[in-house]
């Protein structure tokens, strides 16, 4: 397990893991795919749709924004991820530019940064919403669709529609967007307190190799926040020091968001 835990956190080759171990390179190998058995075992207990109900893992800040969107269960995302895969399976894998494979990953989070749900290995680089259209309706991939009253956020990318509340097109949404400018609008205090709950997807999301490795990484990150673990990437997380792709790790998050009033308009 030391083994396992050590090549995927620090993205050593089995070289590097033979000379601080002392174990041949097969002893490694061995024993890396046999963890990585047992963690997909593991991942279907650990990664699995939760209560909505805010626990003590929940940050004051993300209570507050909650209260602006009391339908919100969790944030849903999509990403690429650089994927090695066997030569005669590149093509389908391939992405645009240098020729690099990739895979398409697409998870849940809900507001205690706990995955609820996780999808890897979609093949090559394919638009969010088709990736999400795709998974949903696949009987075998057990998407978990919210209750008639409830919603994920999602970003841009997505379509706007019962369950999925997307931000308003053509307003300022990323939070880098806000560091220098505070919300004027109603549609960009929408985005703007849109985006600080739905960053946190954002920032539990990481970069792995492989589908199966994907899994194992969002097991081993439930494992910890549910067990209330101390880790220094959430202490950073829940404190707002974390600066994250996209989103410029800030936002005048000293706004009154309590005080947001969305009238009959609202999303």
């Amino acid at each position: 397990m030391a083994m396992f835990l050590h090549v995927i956190g620090h993205n050593e080759r089995f070289r590097a893991v033979k000379e601080r171990f002392h174990h041949s390179t097969q002893t490694i190998h061995q024993g890396f795919h046999e963890v990585l058995r047992v963690m997909m075992c593991f991942a279907r207990e650990i990664i699995v749709p939760t209560s909505s109900t805010p626990t003590r893992n929940t940050s004051e800040r993300h209570r507050r924004l909650m209260h602006i969107f009391p339908g919100a269960i969790g944030a849903l995302d999509g990403t690429f991820i650089h994927a090695v895969v066997p030569v005669d399976q590149q093509t389908r894998y391939r992405g645009r530019g240098k020729g690099e494979c990739y895979q398409n990953v697409i998870g849940i989070c809900n507001f205690d940064m706990i995955f609820t749900f996780v999808w890897a290995g979609w093949e090559g680089i394919a638009h969010d919403s088709k990736v999400l259209k795709e998974v949903a309706f696949n009987p075998t991939s057990g998407f978990p669709f919210p209750p008639p009253d409830k919603y994920y956020l999602c970003d841009a990318a997505y379509t706007n529609t019962r369950g999925f509340m997307a931000p308003y097109l053509n307003t300022r949404y990323w939070l880098a967007d806000f560091r220098r400018n505070r919300a004027l609008t109603k549609e960009e205090r929408f985005n703007h307190a849109h985006a600080q709950l739905r960053n946190i997807i954002e920032r539990a999301c990481g970069v792995w190799k492989c589908k199966e490795i994907v899994i194992a990484c969002v097991a081993i990150h439930n494992f910890i926040r549910k067990y209330d673990i101390q880790d220094d990437l959430f202490t950073n997380f829940e404190q707002n020091t974390m600066v994250t792709p996209n989103v410029g790790g800030g936002g005048s998050d000293g706004q009154n968001i309590e005080g947001i009033e969305w009238g009959s308009e609202a999303r």
